[in-house]
């Protein structure tokens, strides 16, 4: 079977992967789409995200969906074929975030394709993919595996939102339209946010961002921009570069709500901790999920506007081409890699 392997900066391969068994509490996926997340495309640019740097070759890829092949033994779950989107992490349930109700940021979690750990953990990018049984989901009627492969990104985007509190009723300054941040102002429109407003550089980003649901939009670069709010009730930084911080620290209200979605380059990062001060500014961070990834799909199934952030489906044989289109922002939002057996 064929896969996505990253062995280190700039050195991303297709290659032939043994098909893997499920053992006792697992399910095989056969994986139909992939999407190419900012993380995959890190590991491809940069060798890591953040402060996980690669040590060894990985499986890239944690936003997968397929069908379902088989279940090893004491394992249960969707009739062999049925669709099914993979929640990608497991966290071990008993540490004391996980007591506490906030899997997400488990300290002993694994993830699908990411080096956090060592052996890192291999992730989604192959035909074949063995999960544990508890991580696959059905789809709801009406969501195809297509737009589903958007269920991961959204989660994220979901779980941002919760972290800003209640949006309901007001402004949401969104800075970054990639495709997290696209996600995000879907989120906060499904939350009742009264109006979002999205910022970044690209006017091809910002587009999606209309697609997205964005009410305004305005040049992360302009800060004479029209489109800029006096003071947003809740600004949601997914960029991940300081200036976005920066934007977000300088826009919101005073003891307004600012979440730090993105993640910043590694190292220290520098920002107007003063402004946290003196405006009682509520700066709080957001990673991953949890229980998000449900709401995700019913949320999917509902609305086929999704669709529009959805730019690409490349072949899995053409995967760097796919990542070289995903990092071009000027033309993609969402690619997504197909792994349909070649014809």
């Amino acid at each position: 079977m064929l896969g996505c392997v990253i062995h280190g900066q700039g050195d991303l391969r297709v290659a032939e992967l043994p098909v893997p068994r499920p053992g006792p509490g697992q399910a095989l996926v056969a994986v139909r789409y992939g999407g190419v997340c900012g993380s995959d495309l890190h590991y491809w640019r940069h060798g890591g995200v953040g402060d996980f740097r690669l040590r060894e070759p990985m499986v890239l890829g944690h936003e997968v969906v397929g069908t379902v092949v088989e279940y090893g033994a004491d394992a249960s779950g969707p009739a062999p074929g049925s669709a099914v989107a993979v929640h990608p992490a497991t966290p071990c349930g008993v540490c004391p975030e996980c007591a506490a109700g906030r899997r997400n940021v488990c300290r002993d979690t694994r993830y699908l394709g990411s080096a956090a750990r060592f052996p890192h953990v291999q992730g989604g990018f192959a035909a074949r993919v063995v999960v544990p049984a508890e991580q696959v989901r059905a789809l709801p009627d009406g969501l195809g595996l297509r737009r589903a492969a958007l269920a991961e990104p959204l989660s994220v985007a979901l779980h941002a939102v919760r972290r800003a509190g209640g949006v309901a009723g007001r402004h949401v300054l969104v800075t970054g339209a990639g495709p997290i941040g696209c996600l995000v102002v879907s989120a906060a429109r499904a939350a009742g946010a009264a109006h979002v407003t999205v910022s970044d550089l690209l006017p091809e980003a910002l587009a999606y961002g209309r697609i997205a649901g964005a009410g305004t939009v305005v040049r992360a670069d302009d800060p004479d921009d029209r489109g800029w709010p006096d003071e947003a009730d809740v600004a949601i930084e997914a960029s991940g570069v300081a200036a976005g911080l920066d934007a977000c620290l300088r826009r919101v209200r005073r003891g307004g709500v600012v979440v730090q979605l993105g993640m910043l380059p590694a190292g220290h990062s520098h920002f107007a901790g003063n402004l946290v001060v003196s405006r009682e500014i509520e700066l709080r961070g957001a990673f991953r999920f949890d229980g998000e990834f449900d709401e995700a799909l019913v949320l999917l199934a509902g609305e086929p506007a999704f669709d529009g952030l959805i730019s690409a489906v490349v072949p899995v044989g053409e995967a760097e081409s796919a990542f070289a289109l995903a990092v071009d922002r000027g033309r993609s939002c969402k690619v997504l890699l197909d792994f349909a057996p070649a014809s």
